[in-house]
């Protein structure tokens, strides 16, 4: 294990604790988060495999959830399978190139998301306030240009934070990060020299995609309700807001662990260490774990067709 002190050194890996003041039940943590992760897998690939083979699903709001899948099983991949190493092999070593990519996955990726989520709103919004030109606005271009711009927008604002650290802090006090993954402030708070700027590009990157992406989306759902208002029986009003229902659910599921998170991790002085790191694992796994079930209950063609492949498999041959 490495040995941390007061003098600088230049590092080529990491020692990576897993959940701090929980060591001794990391064996038995490793069954939650297995399981966690292996329903999180099965669930977005059951997802993105009945949204091919269901032709019907084949509009807008179900290739976004495709994108949402995909960044799913990229972030919760990027995190578990170590932590999993760490709890079962006490491979708590991770090189420092490793530890950077690692650090650009999980942030990268979540900036995505964010962006796919008001790209999602975008689609809403377009539904419900001018239905007659849907389908000419929201065409599968336009759908696929929209998912680029996320990604491009995710490489453009995280692509320089792995490469801050590399650049400019090359000392570092200590090997031991007290945090289950590379997470930017876990690593940066180690380093040797003025951080200022790593930590306010980290904060400024954070304003930009939580709170200006959550208030794009509170605004197009304030133009939604308005339109939503405007029509003429609860019946209609209700039809059209549960056209909605999925998306708020996931959208809420992923804004709250994240705001949850970083409060605490800010605010939180006397939160346990290893309170901290649960949360931060946490959302990462909750999105992938509960967006399909989500999208599986409230999407009836979703529901029908998991259940026509169901029956299909249980009958005898």
């Amino acid at each position: 294990m490495f040995i941390s002190n007061n003098a600088c050194s230049v590092p080529t890996s990491f020692w990576l604790t897993g959940i701090p003041g929980l060591e001794s039940l990391h064996i038995w943590l490793s069954i939650p988060f297995g399981s966690m992760y292996l329903v999180a897998v099965v669930g977005n690939i059951t997802i993105l495999a009945v949204i091919k083979m269901e032709r019907s699903l084949h509009q807008p709001m179900y290739f976004f959830l495709c994108m949402l899948a995909i960044i799913d099983l990229v972030l919760s991949t990027s995190t578990i399978p170590k932590l999993l190493a760490i709890f079962w092999f006490g491979a708590h070593n991770i090189g420092l190139d490793a530890c950077l990519v690692q650090m650009f996955f999980v942030h990268c990726f979540a900036t995505v998301e964010s962006g796919i989520f008001l790209a999602m709103a975008f689609d809403r919004y377009v539904a419900i306030c001018d239905p007659l030109h849907h389908t000419s606005v929201l065409t599968h271009a336009v759908v696929g240009r929209l998912g680029l711009a996320a990604l491009l927008r995710g490489l453009f604002y995280i692509g320089p934070l792995p490469l801050l650290i590399h650049l400019r802090l090359p000392l570092y006090r200590t090997q031991v990060i007290a945090h289950s993954y590379c997470e930017h402030m876990a690593v940066v708070t180690l380093a040797c020299g003025d951080t200022r700027i790593n930590n306010l590009y980290g904060m400024g990157i954070g304003f930009l995609v939580l709170i200006l992406d959550s208030l794009a989306i509170a605004a197009s759902y304030v133009m939604i309700f308005r339109a939503v208002l405007g029509l003429a029986t609860p019946d209609a009003r209700l039809k059209t807001l549960g056209t909605c229902g999925s998306h708020i659910c996931a959208i809420l599921i992923f804004y709250i662990p994240i705001a949850v998170s970083s409060l605490t991790h800010r605010f939180g002085h006397r939160v346990p260490p290893h309170i901290h790191i649960l949360l931060a694992n946490f959302y990462l796994l909750i999105p992938p774990i509960l967006n399909p079930v989500v999208y599986a209950v409230r999407t009836k063609q979703i529901r029908e067709r998991l259940l026509h492949i169901i029956k299909a498999g249980t009958q005898p041959r």
